[in-house]
């Protein structure tokens, strides 16, 4: 029995809610069978982790699997062969750290005094680096933090870093006080990730789960609750939608793949199963989501909506910039988010620019499809920007050598046809379910051209003597407006991932691509519109063609960028390269910008507090004074 098979049997066992046409469980279930719904489904995650384990083969495996196996009793004697195979030479610094944490925690009772012993000796010889991010640094501090809990009375010479237990979990928590408190009054900086999402839901799972300190335990619960409600309120059937920090080159073809939408089926019952550690961590912490995140999930399914929310940059060592602004001594600067949430799609941005180094994505659209796997259902845009400026910008390294040294990591960084990264020469507007992107490319640029993604799922693609693109995805109808001349060039066009640079980084990648096309222009003056429509709303492809065609447009690209466009919607929207978007005459204002703001989240800047919303039903989280309250809100 297949494994895809295998997990439909489960859920027809434990009746699990099922989705009809992509839409929420009718009625929503009580409190309690939610959380025992979700309880089974992290039951299933440690039953696959159980009978995957080969017990013949003790060079395999890893440590996920290693404590599933820990925590069920089985298969003993392989997890400590295992232990000590996959220990002879560790690497992965904070990678290493907080698996083998999560053994040790599952480990309890179970390991022996040789075990414990080994394990001992490995703290004390192998020294993990901290890292340079903000993933590795709370990642490094959680997973070391409650290695000295477990030893509370170690001294400096028991561990890597010649520091005692107690010197070890004073310096932990104080990172992971002064994160929240940046995070919950800021906004993160590794922000909104689909890849690196399960890189802060693993040590703060890791901390709900297991620390003894009762205020630790809860900062990590409550964290948790946090970053899991930035997830659902832009999340499309467990695609996380929007403008992103990081995403590598697969991922952005395949939302499918990321550990979001893995995520979104352990938490939220969407999608379909994938193996995922973060999930295995997750699974034998013991946490359980707040069941108004479930709600979310699936009650909001036949409304539209705008979530605002404001995030900031990675920290800017040099060349900070106009926008800066400092948080205890360290420059970093605003992005600001916006997203139109459909039931058939989500269309999202940020304001543009260099706001997260080499991973950037600054617009997506996703669409709804029936089954999602192996679906290139996005459409986005990029300037290939790059540079040392930006280089320098977010790392201490050389002007010289510092490109060098972030293509030997990321083998696309320095290539014309990579699908990932910002530009400052990219400024981009939306209101509601249309975009604007804009350029202005100076002469001398490494890469000047612009490209935008029409993925092979993308169909009925028109190239209208109007001058408008137009295609369909799932239940949308997308047209795109050019402003400059471009040509269609295949996805990785000068065959870099396909010929498998980077190993893993392009796994798979040929096979992903293939079909799927770029639109890329060499205009150093550019830009362009999208405008996206529910089928629903058009009794035809044809009309929905007949009524863009109909929109009123005026646009120049000289001297500066700059259109006037009214859009479906009837609102009249003016942008100009450098300047605000204006609707209807109003512009903008960024400086209003709450930290989050939507139908479902509301919160200030600097409050260190998230009020989450369904209906009449509040969820508040006060980081502040660490507490968590459930009410039932009065107002109409």
């Amino acid at each position: 029995m297949n494994i895809r098979r295998k997990l439909a049997v489960a859920m027809a066992v434990v009746a699990l809610p099922a989705l009809v046409n992509g839409q929420g469980p009718e009625p929503f279930y009580s409190d309690a069978e939610l959380a025992i719904q979700f309880r089974e489904r992290c039951e299933y995650v440690i039953d696959q982790q159980v009978e995957s384990t080969d017990t013949s083969n003790t060079k395999r495996g890893g440590m996920f699997r290693v404590a599933a196996n820990l925590h069920r009793g089985a298969n003993i004697e392989w997890a400590r062969a295992h232990i000590r195979e996959a220990n002879q030479n560790p690497t992965g610094a904070m990678f290493w750290m907080h698996p083998m944490v999560l053994m040790m925690e599952t480990g309890r009772g179970v390991l022996n005094d040789d075990d414990w012993a080994f394990i001992r000796e490995l703290w004390r010889t192998y020294f993990p680096y901290r890292g340079d991010t903000e993933n590795h640094w709370i990642m490094y501090y959680a997973s070391i933090y409650l290695a000295c809990e477990m030893f509370p009375d170690a001294g400096p010479e028991f561990w890597y870093n010649g520091k005692s237990s107690e010197e070890n979990m004073a310096e932990a928590k104080d990172y992971i006080t002064d994160w929240i408190r940046i995070t919950t009054s800021y906004g993160q900086g590794e922000y909104d990730s689909p890849n690196y999402i399960e890189e802060y839901t693993r040590p703060m799972a890791l901390l709900a789960g297991w620390a003894q300190d009762p205020v630790v335990r809860q900062q990590g619960k409550m964290m948790m609750d946090y970053i899991l409600l930035d997830y659902v309120v832009e999340n499309l059937e467990g695609a996380y939608g929007g403008a992103h920090s990081r995403l590598y080159p697969r991922y952005l073809l395949q939302p499918s793949l990321t550990a979001g939408a893995a995520h979104g089926w352990l938490f939220f019952n969407q999608g379909e199963y994938r193996p995922n550690a973060g999930n295995t961590l997750i699974a034998l912490s013991g946490y359980t989501p707040p069941p108004i995140l479930y709600r979310i999930a699936h009650g909001r399914a036949d409304e539209a909506y705008v979530q605002r929310e404001l995030k900031r940059t990675r920290w800017r060592v040099r060349h900070a910039g106009e926008d800066a602004f400092e948080i205890d001594g360290k420059s970093t600067a605003p992005v600001y988010k916006y997203s139109y949430v459909h039931p058939d799609f989500i269309l999202g941005s940020s304001q543009g620019g260099l706001l997260q180094p080499i991973q950037q994505q600054t617009w997506s659209l996703i669409w709804r499809e029936e089954d999602a796997s192996g679906k290139t259902n996005t459409m986005f845009g990029v300037q290939p920007y790059s540079s040392p400026l930006e280089g320098t910008m977010y790392f201490g390294e050389y002007w010289d050598t510092v490109t060098d040294l972030i293509a030997r990591s990321k083998v696309d960084y320095d290539s014309p046809d990579k699908l990932e990264g910002g530009s400052p020469y990219e400024h981009v507007f939306q209101d509601e379910s249309t975009l604007i992107a804009l350029y202005d490319i100076p002469e001398g640029t490494r890469f000047p051209l612009i490209h935008t993604l029409f993925s092979r799922d993308l169909k009925q693609r028109v190239e209208d003597e109007s001058g408008w693109i137009f295609g369909q995805g799932g239940a949308v109808y997308v047209a795109y407006r050019p402003f400059a001349p471009g040509e269609w060039r295949e996805v990785d066009w000068t065959g870099l991932l396909k010929s498998g640079a980077g190993a893993w980084f392009s796994t798979n990648f040929e096979e992903l691509a293939r079909g799927s096309q770029c639109l890329v222009s060499e205009s150093l003056k550019n830009g362009y519109i999208l405008e996206v429509a529910p089928v629903s709303e058009f009794s035809s492809y044809e009309a929905f063609k007949n009524a863009i065609r109909s929109l009123p447009m005026v646009y120049s690209l000289e001297p500066t960028p700059k259109v006037t466009f009214t859009n479906l919607a009837g609102k009249k929207l003016s942008a100009t390269y450098g300047g605000h978007l204006s609707v209807n005459g109003k512009a903008v204002d960024h400086s209003e910008w709450k930290l989050f703001d939507g139908p479902f989240s509301y919160a200030e800047r600097e409050s260190e507090r998230l009020e989450i919303r369904f209906g009449q039903e509040r969820y508040t989280l006060d980081f502040e004074n660490l507490t968590t309250e459930t009410s039932i809100s009065t107002a109409e």
